[in-house]
């Protein structure tokens, strides 16, 4: 569990063979207390405890339901699951000991988040895929004798994804979650939860893997719309749109979201549970394939760098958060980026009409009257981008009219064009315009290059998958780029 800001105790509290340091958290089931363990040779260990309330507690259904739920969460031995030590009792108080996160919930993460703007897509996608490797564990897992313990989180929730300041993600509460929404007369403790849950799941109908797959999907719809999904006014109305699980465009929120992307997110929005993904594990290779063919990386580092950015900008008074004049992250931008390569034909051909010099010069005005800007030249090369501020099909659109263009020009003149075009998303700083520095080897810019070089073996124009759907071109398969695994992104040649 992560950690919270309230004031610590004086006095640690004897619980059992634990102390309770400070409460770090409070709900209609349970207490949240850091604490510490002792052992051997003055050994010590930062633990939770979650201390079951004792209305709770004297429910003997939901007792027999939380033990056995506490018990297989113990089983949970995974990097992105918060583990579970020890089920007890202290008198008649039942407890849970708990793995401590140096952290915070993604509620909170995403609550002070909305000051300095919508979550980074490659921040969102990391924390999602995060999520689903723990679930696709959980969902498979056996007991000793190879049964399936068919095991359905049914509170995925932000409150309930735990990101540590070194940038971990874990999924907490695979125990009380379950129990408290089966156990009978108990269905008030997670009002809170109605707006992350699936329709099959506020109908009392079967609840099966997808049910949390569903969850995960408003988890992601939210960190990329930055608006609640299916939350309103009360109770009875969170419900009812659960129910008709209608979905508005990402789009019309967030324009840089590819197709793609909305299409994931959909998917496991589903309302008929057949329609959403198999498992977590297709979720998960659907989601970690388009990361590496739109360029979205992410990684604990990025994540741990932004949490801390966002808890500064937070800690800050308004006004006051940046210095004058600092240079500080914008929120992320689609963009598309063009690499152009002149090359002079061989010796023994006829001299070029033109210059390189006044070729490239000519390529420039074109890149300028189209929108585009020029963010590297070299002695017969160009980096051109330009901001998808109206959508990536208009941004694409004008970047592969133009490349056709430049490369009708430069065949006239005597030259052979190279060129990649590849989509992206990028977060520029504040002062340079540009993003951080190390972004000429990063994500669409190196990618671009690269399809550059490799289009020079047959002088046309390259375009990644993402492009090549976004525009009305004829295009051609020329073939696929292995990324790791059985992951790979499509090129296409366009003419």
């Amino acid at each position: 569990m992560a950690n919270s800001n309230e004031p610590q105790p004086s006095q640690p509290q004897v619980f059992g063979k634990y102390h309770l340091l400070e409460k770090i958290g409070a709900g209609g089931m349970a207490e949240v207390f850091r604490a510490r363990a002792y052992g051997l040779e003055g050994f010590e260990k930062i633990l939770v405890i979650k201390r079951v309330l004792a209305e709770m507690a004297a429910n003997a259904e939901f007792r027999e339901l939380f033990k056995d739920e506490a018990r297989i969460a113990s089983h949970l031995g995974h990097v992105n699951i918060v583990h579970v030590y020890d089920l007890g009792a202290v008198e008649e108080s039942l407890y849970i000991a708990m793995e401590y996160v140096h952290g915070l919930d993604l509620a909170r993460l995403l609550s002070r988040a909305r000051r300095v703007g919508l979550v980074p897509i490659p921040i969102t996608l990391f924390v999602v895929t995060e999520l689903l490797k723990g679930l696709a564990f959980a969902h498979t897992r056996r007991d000793d004798e190879g049964q399936a313990l068919n095991i359905v989180h049914c509170d995925i929730s932000p409150q309930n994804v735990l990101v540590s300041y070194a940038g971990e993600v874990k999924l907490t509460d695979f125990g009380i979650s379950r129990a408290a929404f089966q156990a009978q007369g108990t269905h008030s403790v997670v009002r809170g939860k109605y707006a992350y849950m699936s329709p099959e799941q506020v109908e009392g109908r079967t609840l099966s893997p997808q049910t949390d797959l569903f969850s995960v999907g408003i988890v992601l719809y939210e960190m990329l719309s930055g608006r609640r999904l299916f939350k309103a006014r009360n109770r009875d109305e969170t419900l009812a749109r659960v129910r008709r699980a209608e979905v508005p465009s990402l789009v019309a929120y967030r324009p840089e979201v590819s197709d793609d992307l909305e299409a994931i997110v959909m998917k496991a929005l589903s309302r008929r549970v057949t329609d959403r993904f198999q498992d977590a594990q297709e979720m998960l290779d659907a989601l970690a394939t388009l990361m590496v063919r739109e360029g979205h990386r992410a990684s604990n580092h990025e994540l741990a760098t932004y949490i801390k950015e966002v808890i500064e900008a937070a800690s800050q008074p308004p006004g006051e958060r940046r210095a004058a004049g600092a240079a500080q992250l914008l929120p992320p931008n689609a963009i598309v980026v063009l690499s152009a390569e002149a090359t002079p034909p061989p010796r023994s051909s006829a001299a070029p009409q033109l210059g390189v010099d006044e070729l490239l010069a000519e390529w420039l005005e074109k890149v300028d009257e189209v929108g585009g800007e020029v963010w590297e030249r070299g002695e017969n090369c160009i980096l051109a981008v330009w901001l998808a501020s109206d959508g990536l099909r208009d941004a694409l659109s004008r970047t592969t009219a133009l490349a056709l263009d430049l490369q009708r020009v430069t065949l006239s003149n005597g030259y052979r064009l190279s060129a990649g075009i590849c989509p992206g998303v990028v977060r520029l700083r504040s002062d340079t315009r540009r993003p951080e520095e190390g972004w000429e080897l990063a994500g669409p810019f190196y990618l671009s290059r690269w399809m550059m070089n490799l289009s020079a073996h047959r002088g046309r124009v390259l375009v990644t998958e993402v492009g090549r759907k976004q525009v009305t071109l004829k295009t051609a398969l020329l073939g696929r780029i292995p990324i790791k695994g059985n992951r790979y992104i499509n090129l296409h040649e366009i003419g």
